[in-house]
């Protein structure tokens, strides 16, 4: 079941490749989590000595909480086996190459994170993908109408 989407991620970057991470969370965000509040805004994901981090996630406080020392934007260690962390250190070596974080699942019981492997999108290519869009957009509406 999905938590929270980073839609800025689809049209900001062309993903290639998706993996699914565990996360650390402590109580009071995981139920925050489950309430779906958060904001994927300026999160990013990095590789750091062989761990992986989401970084700048906010997450929102739980309001049944004891949130006095509370940080929504700490840096949170992401959970990945050594081979899938291997695989992306190499698709990160690759030219122009970034981990986005791209949304949060119920899996189970556990949370889970989609992280992708893309690369930034140029101002004229999302002009294109939008232009395509509307183009096909247009079309299913013609050929709606002739039924």
């Amino acid at each position: 079941m999905l938590l929270l989407k980073n839609k800025r991620a689809v049209h900001d970057y062309a993903i290639e490749k998706t993996y699914v991470a565990g996360v650390e969370l402590t109580g009071p965000e995981v139920k925050s989590l489950r309430n779906k509040s958060g904001s994927f805004k300026g999160s990013y994901v990095k590789v750091i000595s062989n761990e992986v981090f989401l970084i700048n996630m906010q997450i929102t406080p739980y309001k049944f909480a004891d949130n006095e020392n509370y940080d929504s934007k700490r840096t949170r260690k992401l959970l990945l086996r050594k081979k899938e962390i291997e695989f992306l250190k190499v698709e990160l070596d690759q030219k122009s190459r970034s981990l986005i974080p791209l949304s949060f699942e119920l899996v189970g019981k556990n949370i889970k994170l989609k992280i992708g492997v893309g690369r930034g999108l140029k101002l004229f290519d999302k002009r294109a993908k939008m232009k395509k869009r509307t183009l096909d957009r247009e079309v299913a509406k013609e050929i709606k109408s002739l039924r």
